[in-house]
Parts: structure tokens; sequence; C-alpha cells
């Protein structure tokens, strides 16, 4: 009797973390599995809701891709958007992350509004953005006018590559802080008896900097690359809002390539080709962050 009463409490408890996670994963699957199966299997088809028929193609959508010139223009913008997204947000984040973290009166009112524009919805964001580099009257002009910088409005989103790196400003304001705030929970774990032993060496703050935080930040960082790399990579809300790939398409990314495929031109086959295309490129991005950081990852 305690031999069947025992091994059925052992397969309850080995069935207890499958019922748990089954929830999860059945939500994990119904929102990024299936949605990327479809589209890898939608890719192999010449799919126009419009026209009669859906003629199998194969990796003919793949071919046109890798032969069309536009994708790879697309291709090179997204890789720019993200390093100097990435270059930006990085620099930006350690540093307002070390800031924040020295002690100074009222450091939890400032750690507070450092975090207000992560807050700030992608849709607000981009609309408050589209304000503010107006030609007529936005504030970014009226600013620089103020100051002497410039004498009359300039379009900063009127020319390619000017309009670019705007996205790319509008687009860091609201993610920086999403920086600060993992830097600054990997800031709080590092003893302060390294900083003191350093300190007691005669190291200097860059010393110290550079052989203390910065490898101890090393998951943070690795982190932070592999979550924002995938944003970044499949950016579009506010390419959408700011210059819906304008002008001349400066700012048309891979993203917002696809959308306009897909649900512009309807060409459903070629726009999931290329979001397949986009999650292939993340994946290889987010293996060799975690090989150049020789970082070792258990699953």
């Amino acid at each position: 009797m305690l031999v069947r009463l025992s091994h059925r409490v052992s397969v309850e408890r080995a069935r207890l973390p499958i019922i748990l996670v089954a929830p999860s994963m059945i939500v994990v699957f119904g929102v990024m599995v299936y949605p990327i199966m479809y589209a890898v299997w939608l890719s192999l088809f010449q799919s126009n809701p419009i026209l009669p028929g859906r003629p199998f193609v194969g990796l003919g959508n793949y071919v046109a891709m890798a032969h069309d010139p536009e994708f790879w223009h697309a291709l090179g913008r997204t890789f720019y958007f993200v390093a100097v997204s990435l270059i930006v947000e990085t620099i930006a984040g350690l540093a307002i992350a070390v800031v924040l973290n020295a002690e100074f009166v009222g450091r939890r009112l400032v750690r507070a509004i450092a975090i207000v524009p992560w807050a700030v919805p992608t849709i607000v964001n981009g609309l408050l953005w589209s304000w503010i580099y107006n030609p007529d009257y936005g504030a970014l002009n009226g600013l620089l006018k103020a100051l002497g910088v410039i004498q009359n409005n300039v379009n900063w989103l009127g020319s390619p590559g000017l309009a670019l790196n705007m996205v790319i400003i509008a687009d860091a304001w609201r993610e920086t802080p999403f920086y600060v705030i993992l830097f600054l929970a990997g800031l709080q774990v590092i003893p302060q008896e390294l900083y003191n032993a350093a300190a007691v060496d005669g190291a200097t703050m860059w010393q110290t900097f550079a052989r203390i935080t910065l490898p101890l930040l090393q998951p943070a960082l690795l982190l932070i690359l592999i979550l924002r790399t995938l944003e970044t990579f499949r950016v579009f809300s506010i390419i959408y809002i700011l210059t819906r790939g304008g002008p001349a398409n400066g700012t048309m990314v891979l993203g917002y390539l696809a959308y306009q495929q897909t649900f512009s031109f309807l060409n459903f086959g070629y726009g999931s080709a290329m979001s397949v295309a986009i999650t292939a490129a993340t994946i290889v991005l987010t293996l060799f962050y975690l090989r150049a950081l020789a970082l070792r990852v258990e699953y």
C-alpha cells in the first residue's frame, strides 16, 4: 500500500511541472511558433488574396528576394539602424546607470524620472517626435534657432540620410531607459569590496571601470544586446509613424518593406519570405553575441 501511494505521489509530482507550464507553452505556440511556421509555409507559395489559386513556387520567393536590389538596400539600412541604435543606447544607458548608481540627494526621484520615456507607448512616442521634427513649428527648430545654431528651419525628415538618423534618435530616446534599468540592476550586485580593493591598489577611475565594472556587467550586456537586436532588427512602428519608409526609401528598413509587400502590394508569399529572412537574421545575430562574449548559456 505504501509503495503504491509513494508511486502515485511521485507520478503526481512529475506531472505537476507539466501542468503548470502547459498554459504558457500553449500561448507561446499560438502567438510565436504557429505564426512562424505558417509564415515559412506561406513563403513557399505565390499568394495574393485577390487572385485565384495559390501556386506552389518552392524557394522562388527567396530567389526573387536574393535578386531584389530593394531588399539588399533595406537590409543595409536595417543593419545601420541596429548598429547605430545599439551603440548610442548602450553608451547612453551605461553612462546614465553609472550616474544613478552613485549616492546623491534625490536619487530615487531621478531614477523614477529617467525611466519615464520607456513608459511612453511607441505610437505616442512617434507622434511626439513628429511634432518635434516638424519643419514649420517643431520644437527642435525653435530650440536651435533660439540658441543661434541655425538661422532657417530644417526639414529633419526631408532627406534620406538625415531622416534615418533622426528616427534613430527618436527610438533611442524611448529605449535608453531599458538599458538603464538592466545596467543599474547589474551594478547593484557588484560587491563594493572590489571597488575598495581597487582604490587601495591605486587604480584610476577608468581602470576600475574597465577591469571591474565592464567584465561583471557582461551578463546584463548580453541580455540587452539580444533583446534589443531582436527588437531593432524588426523595427516598424516608429518608421510607420514618422516617415512611412521615405523620403526616397531612405528609411525603408526590412520590417517596413515586408509590411509594404504584404499589405500594400498584397504579395503575401514574398512578404512572408522577408519575414522569415528577418527571423533567421536575428537568430544568427543572437548566436554571434553568445559566441563573441564567450558566455555559456545553460538550458
